[in-house]
């Protein structure tokens, strides 16, 4: 069977954009098709300054809104990155295989160490290695496919050339995995700078639908969406990001082809108020769902328990192999 491996940050709190983009798929799709495993990847988090409890709660709550999106622990595995220390233990071989030049040609390498300088900080080594640590993620589970978006497949391609350089040198010991870009609502956009994405830790979350907004929050956001000058609604992603963007979220809540339901609209206020109904219908038995399991702590327990255990017999048998391969001692 295929095996499927993705993550998501807890760098922030989960967006539209991460739903329709990612999760959505997860739950709807990727978990019936394959043997797919997902994790929040908290060790991705300490690359940057961070407060730890702040990181805590947004992982615990990045579990529980994944399980409320509707990932089934009986049909995939559900774990935190850090739980697993298979993740730390490949990242290291995997550092001692990638170069410096390709680790500093990443574009989020290159965009966030510079932002860090700009800001008179200073930039972790980790930033600049935490590739090395992605490429870990999926490559101890001997994965097949990475169904990320297009952000990201450039970490992917990575991760091809070493798997690819590794098996070179040491032997066959990983599966060379390929990047599933998302056919539908990949790339959701801010909806007060519709060329940027919505991000889930962007400092301004006046253009950011996040999933646990109430109802009357998402209709404000969404009503003050930047548009584009003229009157006539038409997708046209290039000219008109802003109207485009209110475009493929309807389409992506409701269904049907972004250029076809512009031919419905006569103003961009009629556009605004049938988006922000969508959104709002779409989220509703998430947030709905994410009430209750906040009620059962215990539940979430055990599910980040049995999933740790899951990953780990996974993982561990492939990076022992790894470990061995590039001639480290096995312990007595």
């Amino acid at each position: 069977m295929t095996r499927i491996f993705s993550g998501i940050k807890p760098t922030g709190h989960l967006t539209l954009g991460n739903y329709l983009g990612a999760v959505r798929r997860w739950a709807e799709v990727d978990q019936y098709r394959a043997d797919a495993l997902f994790s929040v990847v908290d060790l991705h988090a300490l690359t940057v300054e961070h407060d730890p409890a702040r990181v805590r709660r947004l992982s615990r709550q990045a579990v529980t809104l994944l399980l409320a999106a509707g990932l089934d622990p009986g049909r995939c595995t559900l774990f935190v990155q850090s739980h697993v220390d298979e993740h730390a233990r490949l990242s290291y071989l995997l550092e001692c295989t990638a170069t410096d030049g390709e680790l500093r040609r990443m574009i989020q390498y290159k965009e966030k160490s510079a932002a860090a300088r700009a800001a008179g900080q200073s930039v972790r080594v980790s930033l600049l290695t935490y590739p090395a640590l992605m490429a870990a993620d999926i490559l101890a589970y001997e994965t097949d496919e990475v169904p990320v978006g297009d952000d990201q497949t450039q970490h992917v391609e990575l991760t091809r050339d070493l798997a690819v350089r590794f098996n070179q040198r040491y032997g066959h010991t990983f599966t060379v995995p390929r990047a599933t870009p998302p056919k539908v609502g990949a790339r959701v956009m801010d909806l007060q700078d519709p060329t940027g994405k919505m991000g889930k830790s962007h400092e301004n979350g006046a253009g950011i639908v996040y999933l646990l907004d109430e109802p009357d929050v998402v209709r404000r956001k969404v009503m003050r969406a930047v548009t584009d000058s003229g009157r006539e609604v038409a997708y046209d992603r290039e000219n008109r990001p802003g109207v485009a963007n209110l475009l493929d979220v309807l389409a992506a809540c409701g269904g049907g082809e972004p250029a076809e339901l512009a031919g419905a609209y006569t103003s961009y206020g009629a556009l605004k108020r049938d988006v922000a109904e969508a959104v709002v219908e779409v989220l509703r038995p998430l947030r709905e769902r994410h009430a209750s399991l906040v009620a059962e702590p215990g539940y979430v327990d055990a599910v980040l328990r049995e999933g740790a255990e899951r990953a780990r017999a996974v993982a561990r048998p492939v990076v022992d192999r790894a470990y061995r391969a590039v001639g480290l001692l096995p312990p007595g």
